[in-house]
């Protein structure tokens, strides 16, 4: 698909038995256009939405069900924009990122590094990652992904498809690899296939990730444990900015 604009925000939402993703993704997309109200977002689902906070709609070709993550290959395809940065639907921009678009110019794709507790410093919590550890594999996060219309973001997501649809093959090298694998694991595998040093750049913005290990919670519920508020998002009267990803799905500002 040729590019009809020069950038913008992509939200891939597959809904499951549990989640509807989409609403997530329409939440998500009033969030980044809060702070950018000029902002261009496209969604990438399985279904048409009509909800007019999104500028693009683009359908899955043959969306698989069983493992949503093994459609996230199409978004390169899909994309109407000539630069995009793709957003994971569970999230909300809790402050601008339109300095983002500046610093990942310097890669043709980036993919974010790490990530954040709520108090703003780098998690060191590896419970979450004994794979990326184990396998010498890069700590990338596919949350916040941008690329450019290029070659290389051609190949990377051609790569991208062939892991997801050989993981049986791919598995093999990778100890304690799981029967499906999600996207951030591919997504690893992938980068470290074509060099870290080109689709990483250093202090990339990372996502605050409010998984239990990582938000120092007792249970993964941190709605329950953590006190919060909204406009501005605070956490335990901590102003929240870039990308927070709220991990609990029924949670609402």
């Amino acid at each position: 698909m040729r590019p009809i604009e020069e950038q913008g925000y992509l939200i891939v939402a597959v809904n499951s038995d549990s989640v509807n993703y989409v609403e997530l993704a329409v939440q998500l997309a009033h969030s980044v256009k809060q702070h950018d109200p000029v902002a261009q977002v496209c969604l990438v689902s399985d279904q048409l939405c009509d909800d007019p906070v999104f500028d693009h709609v683009r359908l899955l070709d043959n969306a698989d069900q069983q493992n949503p993550y093994n459609n996230d290959w199409q978004v390169f395809k899909l994309s109407p924009f000539r630069e995009t940065i793709k957003l994971e639907a569970d999230m909300l921009i809790a402050s601008s990122i339109a300095h983002w678009w500046d610093g990942f110019r310097n890669r043709d794709v980036v993919i974010s590094l790490g990530c954040r507790n709520w108090q703003g410093e780098i998690s060191t919590a590896r419970q979450y990652r004994r794979v990326f550890d184990e396998n010498n594999l890069p700590d990338v996060y596919n949350a916040i992904t941008y690329w450019r219309l290029s070659l290389t973001a051609k190949e990377f997501f051609k790569l991208v498809q062939d892991i997801f649809l050989d993981w049986p093959q791919y598995r093999k090298l990778i100890k304690y690899s799981p029967d499906k694998p999600d996207t951030d694991l591919v997504y690893a595998i992938a980068a470290k296939i074509v060099g870290v040093e080109h689709v990483t750049v250093p202090d990339s913005p990372s996502i605050v990730h409010m998984k239990r290990h990582h938000a120092g919670t007792q249970t993964e519920n941190w709605t329950q444990e953590l006190v919060w508020e909204t406009d501005p998002l605070r956490i335990q009267t901590v102003v929240q900015t870039g990308a927070f990803h709220y991990h609990v799905k029924n949670w609402q500002l």
